[in-house]
């Protein structure tokens, strides 16, 4: 990714690896960029393996220096967490769920893939 790509770019491209990586280990991709009704709040890629529920954050950094994984914050995890509620109870079946985080580093040229698979438990608030 060169320097004049945008974060929004950035991400994008993340996101298609991702689903690429994802897919390649099985997973049905369900939804991408899902927000429920008029919300502003999004999980990017919801994905089925099983009986499974993936609910999927990803984080796309170019500095080798940052971890993409830590810019997944609690804040972030209640917003997934009630995304996560509101696409479940909508399912017509019951689903064991986890929370996922795939971290992308560097550039198309040279990079590196983490897949953090139950990265955390749904914070037990999720109206903040």
């Amino acid at each position: 990714m060169s320097g004049g790509k945008s974060s929004k770019e950035k991400g994008k491209w993340g996101e298609l690896l991702a689903q690429e990586y994802l897919i390649r280990k099985g997973y049905a991709i369900l939804e991408t960029n899902y927000r429920p009704g008029a919300s502003h709040l999004e999980v990017d890629i919801i994905a089925q393996q099983g009986t499974d529920m993936v609910f999927v954050e990803v984080k796309t950094r170019t500095n080798p220096e940052e971890d993409p994984a830590e810019a997944v914050d609690l804040k972030k995890m209640r917003f997934m967490a009630y995304v996560a509620d509101n696409f479940i109870r909508n399912q017509p079946i019951h689903y064991n769920y986890r929370f996922d985080i795939i971290a992308v580093s560097g550039t198309p040229e040279d990079y590196e893939l983490r897949h953090i698979k139950d990265a955390f438990l749904a914070p037990l608030n999720t109206k903040r």
